[in-house]
């Protein structure tokens, strides 16, 4: 009696080894495999990540380096209406320019003279809606469509033809030049720049630059001149960017960044749709570990039986 208790006893104890012996056999079995798909599980992510060609997302990557262009654009456009012009007029007797600047002369204001808010200093000449300004002495200008030098060369003729100064020397400044830049970038918005140059490479470095989904290939810029808005592209990419008559960016230049095909695709999809499909990804991962852990163990243990 007390032999068959030791036996059974025994027994029980064997069996217990062998099922413990069996799963960590199994556990182990199955820590190999996981170890064995881990580095392709990897790798596939990493290929996900990187699918994008660095051309997609990189400036100029076309132009060798240390290698120089000639820039072909201009960045100065003509004088359009609500420009706001800052002229100054120099000669060798400063007195006889005196009434022609307007920091010396309070009488036009009445004009068509822009102030500046708080100020009793003149601080520029504002183009109407007719193209005109009124310029002291001079009188009434039509501005509209001339380049800054064009307009410096007409008022430096009329001071020496209308006998006022000998030796003219008159500046014109943009004092309100402005872009704007909207789409894909990280902060959109209206640029208030002073001076007249600016690139586009320059306005898209005062937002922040592209985000990763801002086209590059076909940057859009609106422009208005002398009546007329053109619509233009171009391609940040390429070398080519400083041939484009849109490097340089005017007055009043609309910039718009498209976003590229990847965020078009994720905009047009459900968002809980692919919270769904997650859900269900995670769902099926789960099960299939489980299935995979009870064909490992009745494999194993169909081989010992």
């Amino acid at each position: 009696m007390y032999l068959c208790k030791i036996t059974d006893e025994t027994v029980r104890t064997k069996h217990v080894s062998k099922v413990l012996i069996v799963k960590k056999m199994i556990n182990n079995k199955y820590t190999m495999e996981i170890k064995k798909l881990l580095p392709g599980v990897l790798l596939f992510s990493l290929l996900v990540v990187s699918c994008g060609p660095s051309s997609e997302i990189a400036y100029i990557h076309d132009a060798k380096r240390d290698s120089a262009f000639a820039l072909k654009g201009q960045f100065s456009g003509g004088i359009q209406a609500n420009d706001l012009l800052g002229i100054y007029v120099e000669s060798e007797t400063p007195e006889s320019t005196i009434q022609f600047n307007q920091e010396t002369n309070k009488i036009a204001i009445q004009n068509g003279i822009v102030m500046n808010p708080g100020s009793s200093i003149v601080s520029g000449y504002l183009v109407n809606h007719d193209g005109d300004i009124i310029f002291p002495v001079l009188g009434k200008l039509h501005v509209v469509g001339l380049t800054h030098n064009e307009l410096a060369s007409l008022i430096e003729s009329k001071l020496i033809s209308e006998g006022h100064i000998t030796d003219p020397v008159v500046t014109v400044k943009l004092m309100n030049f402005k872009v704007c830049v909207l789409g894909d970038v990280v902060r959109p918005g209206q640029l208030v720049v002073s001076g007249e140059r600016l690139t586009i490479f320059e306005a898209l470095s005062m937002v922040g630059d592209l985000t990763i989904y801002g086209q590059r290939h076909n940057v859009t810029v609106i422009r208005e001149e002398n009546g007329l808005r053109t619509i233009g592209e171009i391609d940040l990419s390429s070398k080519t960017v400083f041939d484009s008559p849109y490097y340089y960016l005017h007055q009043n230049d609309v910039v718009y960044v498209e976003p590229n095909m990847r965020k078009k695709r994720n905009a047009d999809r459900d968002p809980m749709i692919m919270t769904y499909v997650s859900s269900a990804v995670s769902i099926v991962s789960v099960l299939s570990s489980v299935f995979y852990y009870y064909i490992l163990s009745q494999r194993y243990l169909g081989n010992n039986k």
